[in-house]
């Protein structure tokens, strides 16, 4: 066989792998390739809220210090009572004296035999939220769900949440003046007591 034909044969040899390769490197992989991992979203949301309606009227005035309250609060009567009645039937959750307010303030306490899926934002206490004698109230949110409290004007974040070791989901929420807005309210709790207990209650499971 001469050079030529010999050089021939090689070129044509290197030729056909060149394009096998070309041609695999298209397809799927073999069926005993282990397949690529998922990704996940950076930034995909860890709680699945229902969006607040923004409040109307004014942002409520409150002392925007410590002690928090807010002090152009107009309770009326039957919004208070309503609130106060659909706050405490919250499963495993105790009425009884604040222990994080000022007297008069009636703490929303979970019992002992309530699981918590984070105590490490409650620390200290089983209490998670408190009503002041104005109907207003201060709760421990996730921070996001506080957030937006604060934007859409229920309430307002704690004038502490940027000190070291204070939760930075605390909000005031203001004084209910509509059984509307006691709908909303009771929906916030719902909020706080489903982030700590790690519960999926919804508002009408204790309405």
């Amino acid at each position: 066989m001469s050079n030529r034909t010999t050089l021939s044969a090689l070129f044509l040899l290197i030729a056909a792998v060149v394009v096998g390769a070309c041609s695999r490197a298209g397809q799927a992989p073999a069926a005993n390739e282990p397949p690529a991992e998922e990704t996940t979203a950076i930034n995909a949301p860890s709680e699945d809220f229902e969006a607040l309606p923004e409040r109307v009227g004014p942002r409520r005035v409150t002392t925007g210090s410590v002690p928090h309250i807010q002090i152009d609060a107009e309770p009326i009567a039957e919004v208070d009572a309503e609130l106060r009645r659909r706050a405490f039937q919250l499963p495993g959750v105790e009425d009884r004296p604040s222990n994080r307010s000022l007297p008069g303030a009636r703490g929303l306490v979970l019992s002992d035999d309530v699981d918590l899926a984070r105590p490490d934002v409650i620390a200290g206490s089983h209490e998670f939220a408190h009503i002041h004698p104005d109907g207003s109230l201060h709760v421990w949110l996730p921070v996001e769900r506080a957030t937006e409290v604060d934007q859409t004007k229920w309430g307002e974040l704690h004038p502490w949440v940027d000190r070291d070791g204070f939760w930075e989901g605390v909000a005031i929420i203001y004084t209910p003046e509509t059984l509307d807005e006691v709908d909303i309210t009771i929906g916030i709790i719902v909020d706080a007591y489903n982030f700590i207990t790690g519960a999926s209650l919804t508002p009408d499971d204790i309405g």
